[in-house]
């Protein structure tokens, strides 16, 4: 044996082992898990880095490239199988591996990690330059050090606070109970100094992509030698009589969900305009606080387009049901009031009394630092398959307009964020990018996840194996008999496998 009795734990025997097959086993209170192929066993830590999800109840499966991966039940993360590496965020770090022997016929564990080499170092003399502070600006920076780039790394935002975790504003801040909830911060305070990330609050006015030059606001001027555009997106505003009113609230960052909080308690009536998923994360939030909730909505379901109808009824039901209600096929004409918001009036002339409003309309690309003629007609920035704009310039997150089957897509999604942001930052260190996974996303609304996996394309038939209404189903869209995309509801090995092998279908 390679080390000390004592360091080395018995977790099961052999014969009690499958062959590719996430086995949970334990050290303590340590929680791990095995992996266990015709090449030998490996054995990981338990719980996903990213927030804690019991790898068991992931799945392991085959990439194209015949490699088999690791994936996450909750988010979808990938890790390899042989190495515990990250293959796919949103989780930013590896799965620790432990070593693995077989003696007598039982499985032992070390109980230390084993250390992983880190790279040489190199471009010791490059900056990198990143506009933005959100998902994807982060996953890159993380890249860049995970692969040993060595230079300076400049993360430009004009937020002030430490980078977080957007995703949770909808999703867990308003609905958390607490009146100073906050989200998650995508990495300590401490990590920037170890990893000498220089944070600049600061916004940019100008970007010349041919030369490579940034403008600040501090009138301040940079000329990195990589940049990477990750802006991300703003809340699209609303554009009616009364929308500066007061109690009128956009939901897009910490400091909105801070006041939409200090604003809402029990007696708050409050109009939602948008059924789309962050107005619907919302409302669901909101009720959970206590406050009376309405969505107004030019759509007749929440999610129709995207989910088909026995989807979308599903989820207008669970609202009702929560007690929100629900106005459909019409529009908000105007917000009323005289210093504060006391109502909406619709354009049926109807009127609905409010002590808040919350426009839940989209979000539109942060782009004014650009030429115009960089921002094509859909409000993005073109980019080839290694997320390049341009000679040294990269593009990343819901900005970039990337080509699939011959058409352009803008996909306004976390993960997607993260995935193109890895690629970018291999690509400016002169390695390969590596492939873009089928954009994925999910919807927390109360105690129900519904997943989505495919990229937005439209389709004409919706098969459901499952029940909607019980929100246990794995459901394909079909286009000209095709799978262009899958939802699910309580399936999360079935859309693990789907995170990795979709596009090969």
């Amino acid at each position: 044996m390679s080390q000390d009795l004592l360091d080395w734990t018995d977790v099961l025997a052999l014969d009690d082992l499958p062959l590719e097959v996430i086995t949970p086993v334990s050290i303590g209170d340590k929680a791990l898990v095995l992996y266990r192929s015709t090449d030998g066993i490996r054995a990981f830590d338990g719980k996903c880095p990213h927030k804690g999800a019991p790898m068991e109840q992931g799945v392991a499966c085959k990439s194209r490239h015949g490699d088999v991966q690791l994936v996450c039940p909750w988010h979808k993360a990938s890790f390899s199988a042989e190495s515990g590496r990250l293959i796919a965020p949103p989780a930013l770090d590896p799965l620790n591996r432990y070593p693995v022997e077989v003696h007598d016929g039982r499985v032992l564990v070390g109980k230390q990690a084993i250390r992983r080499e880190p790279p040489a170092p190199m471009r010791e003399h490059d900056t990198v330059a990143i506009i933005g502070a959100g998902a994807a600006a982060i996953a890159a920076a993380v890249t860049l050090r995970e692969e040993g780039y060595a230079g300076r790394v400049l993360l430009i935002s004009p937020e002030a606070e430490l980078p977080y975790d957007r995703t949770a504003l909808s999703k867990m801040v308003l609905g958390s109970g607490e009146k100073d909830a906050a989200p998650p911060a995508l990495r300590p305070d401490s990590w920037y100094e170890a990893n000498n990330i220089e944070r600049i609050t600061d916004c940019v006015t100008r970007l010349d992509i041919e030369g490579r030059t940034l403008s600040l606001g501090s009138e301040e001027t940079l000329t990195p030698d990589h940049i990477l555009i990750a802006s991300g997106s703003r809340a699209r505003a609303l554009d009616i009589p009364g929308a500066s009113l007061s109690g009128v609230k956009l939901l897009r960052s910490a400091e909105d969900a801070r006041a939409i909080i200090a604003s809402v308690d029990e007696k708050t009536s409050v109009v939602v305009i948008g059924s789309g998923f962050i107005g619907m994360e919302a409302a669901a939030a909101l009720r959970k606080r206590g406050a009376g909730v309405t969505v107004v909505s030019q759509s007749a379901l929440p999610f129709e387009k995207q989910l088909g109808k026995d989807i979308a009824s599903a989820m207008r039901s669970l609202h009702e049901e929560k007690g929100v209600a629900f106005i459909p096929s019409r529009k908000v004409k105007a917000i009323t009031g005289g210093e504060a918001v006391s109502g909406v009036e619709l354009d049926d002339g109807t009127r609905i009394g409010a002590t808040l409003v919350l426009a839940g309309i989209g979000a539109e690309p942060v782009l004014d630092f650009l030429p115009d003629y960089a921002i094509n007609d859909q409000g993005g920035i073109d980019v080839d398959e290694a997320m390049r704009v341009g000679a040294h310039v990269y593009a990343a997150g819901d900005i970039a307009s990337m080509s699939h089957e011959g058409q352009r897509y803008r996909i306004e999604h976390w993960r997607t964020a993260q995935c193109q942001a890895r690629i970018a930052a291999r690509t400016m260190l002169g390695l390969p990018g590596g492939d873009l996974p089928t954009p994925w996303f999910w919807t927390q609304q109360y105690d129900r996840k519904i997943e989505y996996l495919g990229w937005p394309q439209p389709h004409n038939a919706v098969q459901i194996d499952g029940t909607a209404q019980s929100f246990d189903f794995m459901a394909e869209y079909v286009a000209q008999d095709k799978i262009v995309g899958l939802a699910a509801a309580s399936r999360p090995k079935e859309m693990g496998e789907a995170a990795v092998t979709f596009d090969d279908a």
